[in-house]
Order: structure tokens, then sequence, then C-alpha cells
């Protein structure tokens, strides 16, 4: 903890970081739903490549529609400087939706989170700089949490 009582890494104005995640996970459940989706908490899946399988927990999915949901509400750092480690995440989430069964839609839903100088969206920096780490059906949706609104951002292209 630092002396102003701020614990290193933690959102500024929030309780935890915790709170942070279950609020935004919350937020794009309730989206979900209102679309008609009824999507289940820490949905377990077996995952990998071949007949090797392992469970994965994602933050959301379900049998009827298939459905797989990852959260991140991250945000860009304070000074503006290019969040790698935050990105280096949802990275890992685009290895699982990989390995995950391709019959099921994919989804990585994000805090809208906008650069002051840049003018872009932390989701619009991810998709310009990694898209060739994307998988094929994958869509990257921002959430916007003054509006209420959960829009596409990306959708990657379904190889034939």
């Amino acid at each position: 903890m630092s002396e102003l009582g701020i614990v290193p890494f933690q959102r500024i104005g929030a309780i935890s970081n915790s709170h942070v995640g279950r609020e935004f996970e919350a937020a794009i459940a309730g989206a979900f739903k209102a679309q008609g989706y009824h999507v289940r908490q820490q949905f377990r899946i077996p995952v990998g490549f071949g007949k090797t399988k392992k469970d994965r927990v994602f933050d959301f999915g379900s049998d009827d529609p298939k459905l797989l949901i990852e959260c991140k509400s991250h945000r860009w750092t304070t000074g503006g400087n290019n969040p790698s480690a935050k990105m280096t995440v949802w990275t890992e989430a685009m290895f699982f939706f990989h390995l995950a069964p391709s019959d099921y839609r994919k989804c990585l839903c994000v805090l809208r989170d906008v650069h002051a100088k840049r003018g872009v969206s932390l989701a619009e920096h991810y998709v310009r700089n990694h898209t060739h780490l994307i998988p094929p059906g994958v869509e990257i949706l921002e959430f916007d949490a003054e509006q209420n609104i959960l829009k596409t951002v990306y959708h990657a292209e379904v190889l034939a």
C-alpha cells in the first residue's frame, strides 16, 4: 500500500479490483440476458488439441445456444501507455477460444475505455495490433458503461 492508502495496480475509486470485475461481469451477463441468452457463470467446457482435452472455465457460457464469453474490464494505464500485460491476458483468451469447440459462438467482452489523447479504445488498439492472433469466428465486443450498450468492435471471419 502506498502512503496515500492506494494499493498498487488497484483501479482508482474502486473498493477492489475483484469488485470491479464482478460488477463488469454482472453487466455483461445482463446485456446477454436482455438479448434472450440464458448464460451460466463459470461455464466449464473441455478444450485442447486433438483428442487431448482438459476442462477450462470461461466467465460465462451456454449450451443452447452454444456460447462462450470471457470478460475483461481493463483500462489504459494511468500514464496512457500501452498496457502490454493486459493485452497478453486478452491474447491468452484468444488461445482458449481457439482450443474450444468450433461450434460455439465466442465473445471477448471488454470495457470501452478510450485513450484521452489518441481517441482510440483499448479494444480498437488490440484489434489493430493483434488481429493476427484473433481466431476465426471470435467476436470482440465493447461494453459502454455510460450508455449501458454492448457493441461489436470486431468479428473475425470464419474460414470455410
